[in-house]
């Protein structure tokens, strides 16, 4: 294969990359200065080379040098001569000097030449920003010689004053165009109708990103300092993928990466011109049903009001996803959400018509894995109000018709009740006596009531667990109490992770985990948890962020 066909690809690929490395290598960046890695601005200046039709664009808005005090072993070295090996370019010498602190890839169209017959070429564009134009010029000059001599048939354009290279000897997938355009900024595309796309974009400011009414009030949306940022046009992207969606509530999305002092926060707004329905009241603090869930936990989901979930804008936001992801809400439940699909099966539920209707108050789920059990414990709290004592007489009635018995037993001076399933047991003690049986009854869930709060749990150990370990709640552990100050009040409630714990049961639900824990190793190792949350105030808005809390050492 030809050394410097690909070299647009290796571009891609490289930015990718860096946004990838961006992530991972936060760990060892935490123990040196943080400050020192803030972007100067967290919008992209190349947005104005980009169609306002774009689907998508993402941009890295700190220079890659800066990245190398993320490196433990060396990451971001390895990246930049593996992709640079194969174009016959040295960073140091050729990049370095002029490399400023954006890197920006779009996909500008669908279709370079409209023309559906011949098949889609998307249109890619990449913009670098450069400090030094005479040297990033020197470069350009440089990079085509040596696709030149590496048989290239290259060709010069001058468009509306900016010199256009590019070679059109190439195959369509391998060819490239480049030009330096003003003083800000080199750009690279697999075409040169995309280069000339994007300084029509700057000339004529109507068809830029920047006029975007969506991207407007998107950006309005960045926190100060983000170092990488993506816009999304949802509508576009599902076409893109030639997905047809059912119901398309959002029209777009943004999303943006920060530093935190104990991790990196990414938050990411959902915009739509839909009514839509926040999920449940905002709340100034955790949820008190916490304080029922202990710090041994797996997962814990906590919040207000179950009732309008169905209704809400989250709910309105699965659809969408699942549908973009997964092809249907039904096919995203069964592979993300077995466990709960197992529930609903085994007891003959419909946990949004038999539990979640009657949850009107706070509410607390929480799951508890164990390496050696496939199936983890699980707790759900929800407070005491007249419905609830309803929902609670309908499970009981729902379990005696499966065939349980609701056996009143005490346990640590507290009476609960189990719902319990007598089944036989054979005891053989040698081979020459006749097998004894007996009647034990089998636990199959129990509940009882704390203080302002109806607790139900799988079995009599994790109820166990609550009533002897009130000193040792979620609530109260530092580490929850660290992830939770990191997402901004008021907000829905929240997602909260254990990665150490939970790291078996998700790798069993998402089989793909395992590809993307390879991947992103250096992260992965030091995740310790994550917390997710919504927190929208606008209409028209949903907002929301998931922060990832990484070992301190």
């Amino acid at each position: 294969m030809n050394r410097q066909r690909s070299f647009f690809g290796f571009l891609v690929a490289g930015a990718i990359a860096l946004l990838v490395v961006v992530i991972a290598g936060f760990y060892w960046f935490f123990a040196k200065s943080p400050a020192s890695l803030i972007a100067s601005t967290s919008q992209p200046g190349a947005a104005i080379f980009v169609s306002k039709l774009a689907p998508v664009m993402t941009s890295l808005l700190v220079n890659p040098d800066r990245l190398q005090a993320l490196e433990r072993e060396g990451e971001l070295s390895k990246l930049k001569t593996s992709f640079l090996s194969k174009s016959g370019i040295d960073y140091q010498q050729d990049i370095k000097p002029w490399l400023g602190s954006e890197i920006t890839l779009a996909i500008t169209t669908l279709d370079i030449d409209r023309d559906p017959a011949n098949g889609q070429q998307p249109g890619y564009l990449m913009a670098l920003a450069t400090e030094k134009p005479e040297k990033s010029r020197e470069f350009v000059e440089l990079l085509f010689s040596k696709r030149a001599l590496a048989g290239a048939n290259l060709a010069v354009e001058q468009y509306k004053g900016i010199k256009l290279i590019y070679d059109n000897s190439q195959s369509e997938q391998d060819s490239l165009a480049g030009a330096v355009v003003g003083e800000d900024f080199v750009l690279f595309a697999n075409d040169p109708k995309v280069l000339r796309d994007a300084i029509n974009n700057v000339q004529a400011p109507e068809l830029n990103l920047n006029s975007f009414p969506e991207y407007q009030k998107a950006s309005k949306q960045l926190p100060k300092g983000s170092l990488a940022v993506a816009f999304l046009n949802l509508p576009i992207v599902a076409k893109w993928q030639g997905l047809e969606l059912p119901e398309q509530t959002y029209n777009s999305q943004i999303i943006s990466l920060a530093l935190n002092p104990k991790g990196l926060l990414a938050e990411t707004a959902f915009l739509t011109s839909s009514e839509i329905i926040p999920a449940s009241p905002a709340l100034s603090k955790p949820v008190g049903a916490l304080q029922y869930i202990p710090a041994t936990a797996g997962l814990a989901i906590s919040g207000s009001n179950l009732s309008n979930l169905g209704n809400s804008d989250l709910a309105k936001l699965w659809k969408q996803l699942t549908a973009t992801i997964y092809g249907s809400e039904e096919g995203a439940i069964s592979r993300l959400a077995k466990p709960l699909v197992d529930i609903q099966k085994r007891w003959g539920i419909n946990l949004p018509d038999d539990i979640f209707s009657w949850v009107q108050g706070e509410y607390a789920i929480a799951l508890l894995p164990e390496k050696e059990q496939t199936n983890p414990h699980w707790i759900f709290v929800a407070e005491k109000s007249d419905s609830v004592e309803q929902g609670v007489s309908r499970l009981d009635a729902i379990a005696s018709s499966n065939g349980l018995s609701i056996s009143p037993i005490t346990l640590n001076k507290q009476k609960i009740s189990a719902w319990t399933e007598l089944v036989t047991a054979t005891k053989q003690p040698n081979a020459k006596e006749r097998p004894s049986l007996s009647i034990e009854a089998k636990v199959q869930g129990v509940h009882t009531s704390l203080g302002n709060y109806e607790i139900f749990t799988s079995d009599l150990e994790t109820m166990d667990e609550i009533l002897t370990a009130k000193d040792n709640s979620l609530i109260d552990n530092p580490n929850f109490k660290d992830s939770i100050a990191a997402i901004p009040q008021p907000n829905q409630g929240y997602i909260y992770l254990d990665w150490t714990k939970s790291q078996n049961l998700l790798e069993r639900q998402l089989p793909a985990l395992k590809l993307l824990e390879v991947f992103g190793r250096p992260f992965f190792e030091n995740l310790r948890s994550l917390t997710a949350s919504s927190y929208s105030i606008d209409t028209g808005l949903l907002k929301g962020g998931v922060f990832f809390q990484l070992h301190d050492s």
